[in-house]
């Protein structure tokens, strides 16, 4: 195991992963539940608790601790000032208001992706998604789009590291067939998902690349699914993604 450097404060990296523990699937959590998800022992994860608890970053009932907006403070800053954040916003506002539906930009962050920026019409997901919410990359359209553009023998590690449990009984949980889904995305350049991360979501995406072609990011629209197979949202959305994708990379260094 690699040393520490000598300046390490091993009590604010405890008490970052006590932070981490939040989130839109687990918004509640007992003591127990944190030092289990951290590996802290008990009177170290209460402690950082019951310090957020006093710091007003969380809300403690007695039994459960609940995390405040006051704790957004400490991602909120440094994700709004990512360049990528704001020059995507205004994009995704036209297109959401051009199609009517919500469109989101989205990067890779091991085997998640994180939402950089969204425009909501209306909510499709039963949990509300926005800048610095999380979902695994394999079963999302963004994030089969971000792991076409790795190198096969990355992605498949970040598949194989990820929690492939199903999310509903549309999701895939075959290492092997979730990276041919991957290679057909990098095939075909746009990635379709039909009710694998939620019954009822489907999504179209396409990579977000900058001047020099690299993919820095996704690009999607999510949409209920109603009587249109999900095949048809290539012919309904993916000139229009495309117009966006071609626009952004015109101003992405």
């Amino acid at each position: 195991m690699m040393n520490k450097p000598t300046d390490y404060i091993a009590s604010l990296g405890k008490g970052l992963q006590v932070i981490e523990c939040f989130g839109a699937e687990t918004p509640r959590l007992t003591i127990t539940e944190v030092a289990n998800r951290t590996g802290l022992d008990r009177a170290t994860a209460r402690r950082c608790l019951l310090t957020l608890f006093q710091l007003g970053y969380a809300e403690f009932d007695g039994k459960f601790f609940t995390a405040t907006p006051r704790i957004l403070r400490l991602g909120m800053g440094a994700l709004a000032s990512l360049p990528l954040s704001q020059l995507v916003q205004p994009w995704l506002d036209q297109l959401s208001d051009q199609i009517g539906e919500s469109a989101s930009v989205s990067i890779l962050d091991e085997t998640e992706i994180v939402y950089l920026a969204r425009a909501a019409q209306r909510r499709v997901m039963s949990i509300g998604l926005m800048p610095g919410s999380r979902l695994p990359a394999h079963c999302t359209s963004m994030g089969r789009v971000l792991l076409a553009a790795l190198p096969v023998e990355e992605a498949r590690g970040l598949v194989d590291r990820s929690d492939l449990s199903p999310r509903t009984a549309h999701s895939l949980t075959d290492p092997d067939e979730i990276m041919g889904r991957i290679a057909e995305v990098g095939r075909d350049g746009y990635a379709v998902i039909d009710q694998e991360v939620e019954i009822g979501l489907r999504s179209i995406a396409v990579p977000v690349m900058n001047m020099r072609g690299e993919v820095v990011a996704a690009l999607n629209i999510g949409l209920a699914a109603t009587q249109d197979e999900a095949g048809e949202l290539v012919a309904r959305f993916q000139a229009a993604l495309l117009k966006v994708q071609a626009g952004l990379q015109r101003v992405l260094a």
